[in-house]
Order: C-alpha cells, then sequence, then structure tokens
C-alpha cells in the first residue's frame, strides 16, 4: 500500500472535496480520485461516498480514519530518523566477562551522555560463543579476545586493550622471580577452553614450566579473589579489574617481550548497525577524557 494514497484519502476527508485535496497536494483532481479508488480496490470496501462535489467518508472510510493517520505519522518519523545526523536504533553487543567488568562501564557511561537515543544489549559470554554470534548474525559486534586464527574478510577486528601475562600472587609473597614462583607455589590455571588461558598455557609449555596444579577457572575475578585468599597463584592476562577494597595483591611481570592477550571488538563489516557500530568505536578509541569531542 502506498502511504501517499492513504495521505490523499485523509486530506480528501478533511478538505470535503476531490478538487481541493488536489489543490493542497499540488495534484489534478483526476489523480486524487484515481489514488482513492485504488485504495478502495485494495482494501476491498467504498472509503468515500460522493454527494455532487462534496464527498464524505463511508462507515468503512471512518473505521480506517484514526489508524492511518498513525501510519502516516509513522512513515514521517521513520523518514526524519533515516536522514537525521543524530544517531538512533539499537545494537546487540556482546562481551566477555572481563570486559563487561573492567573495559567498558567508564566508556559505555560516556557514550550514553554522547548519543542517548542508541539502546544496547548486552549479552555475556565466553570469546568463542560470542564470536559464532557474530558470524550468523545473533550479534552486531561482540567485546571479546583476539581469535588464535585468521577472521574472515567480511568482518572486522579492532584492538582496544593490549593486556600482558602476569603472575599474580598473595601480597605475602616475597619472591620476584615469576617462574621460580609458578615452580613452587600452587596453581591456579586459567582455562584452557579460553583463548587467553591458551596463551598462558603456551607460555608454561614454551618455558618449560609444569606447576602444581590446583584447580582450573575459566573466570578471572574468582581467579583473583581465590589468589587473595593465599590459595594459589596465578598466571592471567593484566586485565582491567577494578580492584575490590581490601584485596592484597601483587603482581610480577614476565621477562620481555611477555606473551599478551588482546582486548578488542569483532563485528560485520557490512552490519545493517554499521553507522552505530562506528560511533561506539569512536567512543573506545579515543582517551576517555577527550571521548564526548
Amino acid at each position: 500500500m502506498d502511504t501517499r494514497f492513504l495521505e490523499s484519502l485523509l486530506i480528501v476527508i478533511e478538505q470535503g472535496s476531490i478538487a481541493a485535496a488536489a489543490r493542497q497536494q499540488h495534484l489534478t483532481p483526476a489523480t486524487v480520485a484515481q489514488r482513492l479508488r485504488t485504495l478502495e480496490e485494495e482494501i476491498g470496501c467504498s472509503l468515500v461516498q460522493r454527494d455532487g462535489r462534496n464527498v464524505r467518508p463511508t462507515e468503512h472510510g471512518l473505521a480506517i480514519l484514526e489508524q492511518s493517520r498513525r501510519i502516516i505519522t509513522s512513515v514521517r518519523e521513520l523518514c526524519t530518523i533515516a536522514t537525521s545526523d543524530t544517531p538512533v536504533g539499537k545494537l546487540r553487543l556482546g562481551a566477555i566477562s572481563s570486559a563487561a567488568n573492567g573495559l567498558l562501564p567508564p566508556y559505555l557511561k560516556r557514550f550514553f551522555e554522547c548519543f542517548p537515543e542508541i539502546e544496547l544489549h548486552i549479552m555475556p559470554g565466553s570469546s568463542s560463543a560470542l564470536y559464532n554470534a557474530v558470524l550468523d548474525g545473533t550479534l552486531d559486534a561482540a567485546f571479546i579476545v583476539e581469535p588464535p586464527f585468521d577472521i574472515p574478510a567480511s568482518h572486522v577486528w579492532e584492538t582496544l586493550r593490549s593486556e600482558p601475562l602476569i603472575v599474580l600472587v598473595p601480597g605475602h609473597v616475597t619472591q620476584t622471580d615469576p617462574h621460580e614462583i609458578l615452580r613452587t607455589y600452587p596453581f591456579i590455571r586459567y582455562d584452557r577452553n579460553q583463548w587467553g588461558g591458551r596463551l598462558a598455557d603456551d607460555y608454561l609449555r614454551r618455558t618449560g614450566i609444569w606447576p602444581h596444579e590446583r584447580l582450573e577457572l575459566d573466570a578471572l575475578d574468582a581467579i583473583t579473589t581465590l589468589v587473595n585468599q593465599g590459595t594459589g597463584v596465578s598466571l592471567i592476562p593484566d586485565w582491567a579489574l577494578p580492584w575490590p577494597e581490601g584485596f592484597h595483591l601483587k603482581k610480577v611481570f614476565l621477562p620481555d617481550p611477555a606473551p599478551c592477550r588482546k582486548l578488542g571488538f569483532f563485528s560485520q563489516r557490512n552490519a545493517p548497525g554499521r553507522r552505530l557500530i562506528n560511533r561506539l568505536l569512536g567512543v573506545l578509541q579515543s582517551p576517555l577524557e577527550r571521548a564526548a569531542t
């Protein structure tokens, strides 16, 4: 249904005349009359009745009057949104827990200050699960660890943060040799099913370190809590954690060059929401104090 024809119907009813409606729309009376006939054929009933030069709505015409006005208003609003310089809409994003808890909150706050009309829905998950969700179109983009393989040319990877591996130890540990610490203390392993966990496992194998493994976890915040309690030490990325009050921990750095977990933004190159994605990337790639400019 052509909404211009609905608009002609509304104006004819308001003016009470096809000739007056034609003048208002800068059309010929024959064109307006043809639009009414087309609408009546499409809907399947008479919408107006003619009485000489005057036109009045039928019962069916009155029945669709308010709904027609709402449709016309909605179409005009859509046109305004589509051509506006102010971005609006909704993005479906994924985020691993270390990004959602550490990296993103201050940037998201600034993002909503800059673009209050954009709605974000953020789904948690592992990097591999969120990567696949972007591939199949369930998500528009995701904050994940860089995949340990090449991404398809149809998608885009943007590195946002590089996190070197560190040895995390309880505050009472005085040793400073990271390899000796890993060989000596009970070890809390970062889950090898996670891409970041594979990075840590590769480092241990490459350096010939076989720690006394106590448990294996996929959550960096849980590992941090256990290390703080003295349960063991761990080899994890130096992630953007808002450290809880009362924690007493030390970071022991590996010899240079330390392997780095790269945290970034994975998205479809030609996603329908590409314009909104670019707005979000603009905030993420700017220093926080300048993110609003």
